[in-house]
């Protein structure tokens, strides 16, 4: 027969090994359902996104960046209540994530995987936080138009600009208005032909002018000149010797070895 003591030593460890098992398997069950459920002992913030364009892409559970940096998911998606061109999303975002007045929020798209999520960016110095509106459950964050958007809107007016061209070249090339050019050039080439002999005589006059009047001008201002030259000599001579008006201009002394 085995011991008592022995017996209950086994039944001990049985016991103990038991409820290691049992402890172990509860553990492990919930561990399960804590990774299952999300569970996490960070705490988040509710806010209200209202999107004014297509949310085509995005689904519940989507990403939340601020700044590229994951902070938190899409918790729903609905059609506004009070305004159907509108949607409604709320976002679940951690609340140590510095959003502010200044943050602004936008659908984007990854580039190859084309993955649809909320970009959060705040590129302003307002760091005043967000005031929950009266009639509003959570704090509103106000949006800015997708990329795809901006590059939507960017083509619209490209194309009104250039329907604007194409309407305003197809005035210019209207049917009055090619007849009213080919009359003008019409009455150019008339015009040209009318003045040509005028332009082939205002040339033979000018070229008259240049062979003719302009030396016989350069002659008579050299022969001006010649003139004013003798009597500034005159004036001069007459400046430091006046009686030559009287007995008229003295011949020269002459110097030593000269004769009379």
């Amino acid at each position: 027969m085995i011991p008592r003591a022995e017996a209950m030593e086994t039944n001990v460890r049985y016991t103990i090994v038991g409820a290691f098992v049992l402890i172990l398997f509860a553990a492990i069950i919930l561990g399960t359902i804590w990774l299952s459920s999300g569970l996490s002992i960070e705490t988040y913030d509710i806010y209200k996104v209202y999107m004014k364009e297509s949310v085509s892409g995005l689904s519940a559970d989507a990403a939340v960046e601020f700044n590229g940096v994951n902070v938190g998911t899409v918790k729903k998606i609905q059609i506004s209540h009070t305004n159907p061109n509108l949607v409604e999303l709320l976002l679940r975002v951690r609340s140590n994530t510095p959003i502010s007045e200044g943050t602004r929020a936008s659908m984007n798209m990854r580039g190859l995987t084309g993955v649809t999520f909320i970009s959060l960016v705040d590129k302003t110095t307002d760091r005043q936080l967000i005031k929950v509106l009266p009639g509003e459950e959570y704090p509103i964050i106000q949006t800015t138009p997708s990329l795809l958007m901006r590059f939507d809107i960017a083509l619209t007016k490209l194309n009104e600009s250039l329907h604007s061209v194409s309407i305003s070249v197809q005035n210019l090339l209207s049917k009055e208005n090619i007849q009213l050019m080919n009359d003008v050039m019409i009455n150019l080439r008339k015009i040209t032909g009318e003045m040509s002999p005028l332009i082939q005589n205002s040339i033979n006059t000018i070229d008259l002018f240049n062979r003719q009047t302009i030396p016989s001008t350069n002659q008579a201002i050299s022969n001006l000149n010649n003139i004013m030259i003798n009597v500034l000599e005159i004036t001069s001579e007459l400046k430091n010797n006046p009686s030559v008006l009287i007995r008229g201009k003295e011949p020269r002394t002459p110097g030593p070895g000269e004769s009379q």
